[in-house]
């Protein structure tokens, strides 16, 4: 297994040194789902929430979420993304809506935590948008899907059943 790298000899938190490594093309796939009553899926499907149309909102939010990952996660690097894309999926016969978020970028350092931070951001909004009508929605399964890009190669997870 390797070492922890955001970890120096001593045990300090630091931020991982990436100025030596040479810039790749970078992508990460995450996906995750959430779960809700019927009634509640509907209004979104019909575009009758409140708050107005909350797939559309939920993906500007993913991508936002995505460019300020930084911002939220201590050691991460700022990163210059060439493309975010957020895709969603509604599962009627399983009461969700599934997202998917594919991040990328030209550089020394890999982009899963913004495709990580992109599918969480928009889940939340989602919930966000919908919380006066359903509380009990469950953010689950958020993953990475597939990195490709950089010294450690290609990875791709292993399916999940129920994702």
């Amino acid at each position: 297994m390797a070492a922890l790298t955001h970890f120096d000899s001593q045990g300090q938190a630091h931020m991982v040194d990436v100025g030596g490594k040479p810039g790749s093309h970078r992508v990460a796939v995450a996906a995750g789902r959430i779960d809700m009553q019927p009634g509640t899926l509907a209004l979104i499907q019909q575009g009758n929430a409140k708050k107005g149309d909350v797939i559309g909102i939920a993906r500007i939010a993913g991508i936002q979420g995505a460019k300020r990952t930084s911002d939220l996660i201590p050691l991460c690097h700022p990163i210059a993304l060439t493309r975010v894309a957020v895709e969603f999926t509604i599962d009627d016969r399983s009461s969700c809506v599934h997202c998917q978020a594919t991040a990328e970028t030209v550089g020394p350092t890999g982009v899963e935590m913004e495709a990580l931070t992109a599918v969480q951001v928009a889940l939340l909004t989602i919930y966000d948008m919908c919380k006066a009508v359903d509380r009990g929605m469950t953010i689950s399964n958020v993953r990475l899907i597939e990195k490709r890009g950089g010294k450690s190669g290609h990875f791709v997870a292993p399916a999940v059943v129920n994702s």
